[in-house]
């Protein structure tokens, strides 16, 4: 099957609106201050899809974890993170993440990098975003910056995001 034919087969038998989740990383942030954790249920709204968890935690691997097993325990299909994938001695997301992830998918990282040298120069490296399979979940860790969540949103994940959640719930 062509490349053509598997994206349209993917949105023709994909699963409607997705059940996503957001869980903002951080120690400071409040419902009132989450400008990234807003901009991504604006963009999944906006894409038709269900927003059915919202949560801030503070940068603690094991709450992260529990966390996250709660969301692929309730239905969640695709959760995006923001915040903890810097450089920091506090920034533990993409550790606590990447440890349960099945399956990786590196591109993403890459392509997102990529993205982001174009708009933001070298500091670009600094983000440890990723993103991957747990389960029959997909989990995209992104950096706080609202910036940063809109980009990889318009450019990456909702352009792609119901050919994803096929690729993992099909048998």
């Amino acid at each position: 099957m062509g490349h053509q034919e598997h994206e349209r087969r993917a949105r023709a038998e994909g699963p409607g609106p997705i059940p996503c989740g957001i869980l903002t990383i951080s120690d400071t942030r409040t419902p009132e201050t989450d400008t990234s954790g807003a901009a991504i249920r604006a963009a999944l709204t906006h894409a038709g899809h269900d927003v059915v968890r919202y949560t801030i935690v503070r940068d603690e691997p094991s709450a992260i974890i529990t966390l996250v097993k709660s969301y692929a325990a309730e239905g969640v299909k695709l959760v995006i993170t923001n915040g903890g994938t810097g450089i920091a001695r506090r920034d533990s997301t993409f550790e606590a993440i990447d440890a349960m992830l099945e399956k990786r998918l590196p591109g993403f990282g890459e392509l997102f990098r990529m993205l982001s040298y174009q708009e933001i120069g070298a500091a670009a490296m600094l983000s440890r975003a990723t993103a991957g399979v747990y389960g029959s979940m997909l989990i995209f860790c992104l950096p706080g910056s609202t910036a940063a969540v809109g980009l990889a949103l318009e450019k990456l994940i909702i352009p792609q995001a119901a050919h994803l959640v096929w690729e993992t719930i099909r048998q």
